[in-house]
């Protein structure tokens, strides 16, 4: 479980096809002190688990399943990601739950900037779209945002001056592509009620189960 709450942008140093997926080796910096083999790890949104060490450069194996969902299969090196570690028992929640399981990806429509605000216009597969919800959370590369609007299948978050200075957020520009989450809240109470909505689903009996009747 993470926050969204990024802590180092770290740089991909190499990548390579292994059996199931590709490895990625990236240099994480001051994080390495705290990061031991087997240790998980929010990179751009997505839980890794650490497979190797080697000084301040870490070592993840990314399966099939997440090359197909999330950014991380079309990284190269050089390229910046963002990074956080698992929450610990009594850490704050500054941000919001995420569990680092990427639901799919977002396209960039535009990016907005003046001197009053800096704005990003992201466009979700159609899948994602019923857990956007207005001011609702959602973690953008593993970075926890608060959706600002909503529009025609796509939506917007607003970024800080330390958002901007402390995530990879500040490089993206139109078309590019980033991991999205839905939070995990907004889609137990949407299944939640996709189920009592289906046929059979809202009945006098679960009605008197759930105390209504």
């Amino acid at each position: 479980m993470f926050t969204g709450i990024v802590e180092h942008t770290g740089s991909i140093t190499d990548t390579r096809s292994v059996s199931g997926g590709r490895r990625l080796r990236i240099d994480v910096g001051p994080m390495a002190a705290d990061c031991a083999h087997g240790a998980s790890i929010c990179v751009s949104g997505v839980c890794l688990t650490v497979a190797g060490t080697a000084g301040q450069e870490l070592d993840f194996d990314v399966i099939a399943e997440t090359i197909e969902k999330s950014t991380l299969g079309s990284k190269r090196v050089g390229d910046q990601v963002n990074l956080e570690r698992s929450l610990q028992v009594g850490d704050r929640l500054d941000g919001h739950f995420v569990q680092g399981h990427v639901d799919g990806r977002a396209i960039v429509d535009r990016v907005v900037t003046s001197a009053r605000e800096y704005v990003i216009w992201l466009r979700p597969g159609q899948t994602l779209v019923p857990y956007i919800v207005p001011k609702g959370s959602v973690a953008v590369d593993g970075v926890s945002l608060t959706i600002a609007a909503i529009e025609e299948g796509s939506f917007s978050v607003a970024l800080t001056p330390t958002t901007l200075e402390r995530t990879t957020l500040s490089l993206l520009t139109t078309r590019n592509s980033v991991n999205i989450e839905t939070d995990i809240i907004t889609r137990t109470i949407i299944h939640h009620l996709a189920h009592l909505a289906a046929p059979g689903g809202l009945t006098a009996d679960t009605l008197r189960e759930a105390g209504f009747a």
